[in-house]
């Protein structure tokens, strides 16, 4: 291979394991980021396998069918849905290496944030645990309440890198809340409504017509009735972003915790759109993955509220004893002490100003 060639495909791989291997703050946000993406996008092919009917393509685990690891011919199988199902297994494998990539940075990290390492540390064992769950999955036939289970764990995961990513754009100083602590607590009600939405929404699912294969069993319900019920969560949740953009609003909240709200209900309002247009529309596969990629972002987005609604500084080191310099007279000057605003104080001076002083205990 030619010298230039060989340092083209070796020197950004080089990048890339060093970037773990010895990581800055930069390169630990960025695995965070990747993590987030991974995660979610794993959410979305697996959606995909359902509506396309290709939950069985690998009817066994861990081999596909046969007893081989991977795709072979079948006769109940055809070679398109065998590829669906082995393909978003084999995503599984790039959500765990991110989930690696994370906790190896975090771990490397100098210095070393034990915040960060705790939360790196969760998602390797967790995509496990996914991974085992699927399998059960599929030797449950696909059986609805597994599938509402496997959805829900990834969302668990997804929470768990979104709080990875945030988390590394922080310091480790004491968390100083930048709105009311009723605001906040609002927020933290906004986000168990919007998990209780994604878990009735594995109920609509599980009641509909696409349970990733024709012979998956499927729930008892109506699926008109839960959808209804599914509806009204979501109006539910619509109201309570409304109520916390306005409380944000009148209060003179940061800039950053308005937008982040703002940012919620516009994904809400488009996840709403969808979801009626994939009601009335008799459900096609296409709106139903392009509704499960909005529930994801719904919940990535209800979650980073949650974090911009509070601000943590770098830890400082303890300042150093006051050294007196005696000056000729025999006598020594008081020191002088000079007060340099953070750029995180100097920040908040958009918000209430003893919210941004931090004169208010942290809840």
């Amino acid at each position: 291979m030619p010298d230039f060639l060989r340092r083209f495909v070796t020197d950004p791989l080089t990048r890339l394991l060093m970037s773990v291997w010895r990581p800055t703050d930069t390169s630990m946000r960025r695995w965070a980021l990747a993590s987030v993406i991974g995660n979610a996008g794993i959410v979305v092919t697996g959606v995909t396998v359902r509506v396309t009917n290709s939950g069985l393509g690998c009817s066994q685990w861990p081999e596909c069918n046969g007893g081989s690891l991977v795709p072979i011919a079948h006769p109940e199988h055809s070679p398109l849905n065998q590829g669906i199902e082995f393909g978003n297994r084999l995503l599984t494998f790039v959500v765990l290496a991110l989930g690696a990539a994370c906790f190896v940075a975090a771990l490397r990290l100098v210095p070393r944030r034990r915040a960060l390492l705790r939360i790196a540390a969760v998602q390797p064992g967790w995509v496990i645990v996914q991974a085992v769950w699927g399998g059960l999955l599929v030797l449950s036939d696909l059986h609805p309440a597994m599938n509402a289970g496997h959805f829900l764990l990834s969302s668990g995961l997804l929470a768990a890198a979104v709080a990875l990513y945030m988390r590394s754009m922080e310091g480790d100083g004491p968390p100083r809340r930048i709105v009311h602590r009723d605001i906040r607590n609002l927020a933290f009600v906004l986000v168990g409504a919007v998990f209780v939405l994604l878990a009735a929404g594995t109920v609509v699912t599980g009641s509909g017509p696409h349970g990733g294969d024709d012979k998956a069993p499927r729930f008892a319900f109506s699926i008109e009735d839960v959808a209804r019920i599914h509806a009204d969560l979501a109006y539910l949740v619509v109201g309570l972003t409304f109520a916390l953009l306005f409380a944000l609003h009148v209060t003179d909240a940061p800039g950053r915790a308005r937008r982040a709200a703002l940012v919620l209900l516009a994904v809400e309002l488009a996840q709403g759109v969808i979801g009626y247009a994939q009601y009335f529309l008799a459900i096609p596969p296409l709106l139903v993955a392009l509704h499960a990629l909005g529930s994801t972002l719904v919940w990535i987005a209800a979650l980073r509220v949650v974090f911009l609604l509070r601000r943590r500084s770098p830890l400082q080191p303890p300042a150093p004893a006051a050294e007196l310099v005696t000056g000729p007279s025999g006598t020594a000057p008081a020191p002088e002490v000079t007060v340099i605003a953070s750029a995180t104080d100097r920040a908040g001076a958009n918000g209430t100003a003893e919210y941004a002083r931090g004169d208010l205990p942290t809840p």
